[in-house]
């Protein structure tokens, strides 16, 4: 798949975006930093985006090289835990993985957000060799790239 196809613009649906999202998963070092990268590289002019993680760990380099490979660059992304959080003023969060569903919903015990599952595998537990957990990278990106682009879709350029 091209650059082209994988970033194109998404289908017309009329879904309201929120005005600020945050993203979670176990570490922040893989799928929240994807999901993060790709929102904001679709929307980041009009909704504020952010990530985190249960537990912060170290970004992870597979997900640098598949996410280059589609012209995001997340290299500078600095993993942090909810308790890092400065602003938990959130329309939505979307949680990556069960860890993190559980912390989302006790965050928004006191607050007023919606809070959405994706459950989405970690490739970072994946064995084999260097290619073969690559494509697994690959297709994590791709169906986050896929969830993100039906949730929050583009409007088109004369509705801008």
């Amino acid at each position: 798949m091209g650059t082209e196809t994988l970033l194109g613009v998404p289908p017309e649906d009329s879904t309201e975006i929120p005005t600020a999202v945050l993203f979670a998963c176990s570490f922040n070092t893989v799928r929240s930093p994807m999901a993060e990268s790709i929102l904001k590289h679709f929307h980041g002019y009009k909704v504020y985006v952010d990530s985190v993680g249960a537990r912060k760990g170290e970004l992870d380099p597979f997900a640098i090289e598949v996410m280059d490979e589609i012209g995001i660059d997340i290299s500078n992304h600095k993993p942090k835990s909810f308790d890092d959080l400065e602003d938990t003023s959130y329309d939505l969060i979307v949680t990556l993985s069960p860890e993190a569903q559980h912390h989302a919903v006790e965050m928004t015990r006191t607050m007023a957000a919606d809070v959405i599952f994706w459950n989405t595998l970690d490739p970072s537990f994946i064995e084999g060799n260097r290619e073969s957990r690559l494509m697994i990278y690959r297709q994590i990106r791709d169906q986050i790239l896929n969830r993100i682009k039906e949730r929050f879709p583009l409007t088109k350029p004369s509705d801008i």
